[in-house]
């Protein structure tokens, strides 16, 4: 009869299987910690980003319930085609944008779009638009408050960039965001006026707003996304809607 071989535990063998399985348990591991925990990473994401509309609103309080503060504020649907509300429009379809009018130059944009209204008793007073588009580094995401005039900016703010820390991450100063209160975005003209200029603003221009020292192709992008929205391809529709409604 033959010896029986001894189990050899540092076996080549032995060691790839240990190993392999180690790997299949973490794997099973990870996937479910994932799986449990993204319930709660969408909360925390929706939860941030009311709370940056509830911030360019001028609504956000330190301590406050960011869930009953939002509840104050109504969402409705943007057909950006038109102008108009829309009561089933699909938020997840994607339109190609003309590249003469893409100086976001995001490619595509949603045709249905969600906006928020502020209100004070039955009168809106701030309409909060989704904005976004490139800079020198990253896509810019924020949210431009507008007076129910359809032209007065009362903010603007961003919640996810990666412009460089020092220059372009100047967006994110409370001294640089609060030029842009009480800016219009038209003033006489249809189209949009309001940029970034190199440099200083004058102190009585009604579109300008300060440059970013050492970042002008984030402030660009700026100037760009901000156009883009507010104009023809974007909500113009909708916010000269805002302005005849005002003017009557």
């Amino acid at each position: 009869m033959s010896e029986k071989k001894p189990f050899d535990r540092d076996s080549i063998s032995n060691t790839l299987i240990v190993a392999i399985g180690l790997s299949l348990v973490c794997s099973i591991i990870v996937s479910s910690a994932a799986i449990v925990l993204k319930p709660v990473q969408r909360k925390n994401e929706e939860l941030f980003r009311q709370q940056i509309i509830l911030d360019v609103a001028g609504l956000m309080q330190p301590g406050a319930d960011v869930g009953a503060l939002f509840e104050t504020i109504e969402t409705r649907v943007v057909d950006l085609d038109t102008g108009d509300y829309s009561d089933d429009g699909d938020t997840a379809l994607e339109v190609p944008i003309p590249p003469d009018l893409d100086i976001a130059s995001i490619g595509q944009r949603p045709r249905y779009v969600p906006i928020y209204l502020v209100r004070e008793g039955d009168a809106v007073t701030q309409v909060i638009l989704p904005v976004y588009g490139k800079g020198l580094w990253s896509t810019m995401l924020g949210y431009l408050s507008v007076a129910p005039n359809g032209d007065t900016i009362r903010g603007l703010r961003f919640y996810a960039h990666a412009e460089t820390p020092g220059l372009g991450d100047q967006i994110d100063k409370d001294t640089w965001r609060a030029q842009w209160a009480g800016k219009l975005i038209y003033g006489d003209s249809e189209e949009p006026q309001v940029r970034v200029v190199k440099g200083k603003a004058p102190a009585d221009s009604r579109h300008e707003i300060d440059g970013l020292a050492g970042a002008t192709l984030t402030a660009n992008g700026v100037t760009y996304l901000v156009r883009y929205w507010t104009g023809p391809h974007g909500f113009g529709p909708y916010l000269e809607g805002l302005r005849e409604e005002s003017q009557t």
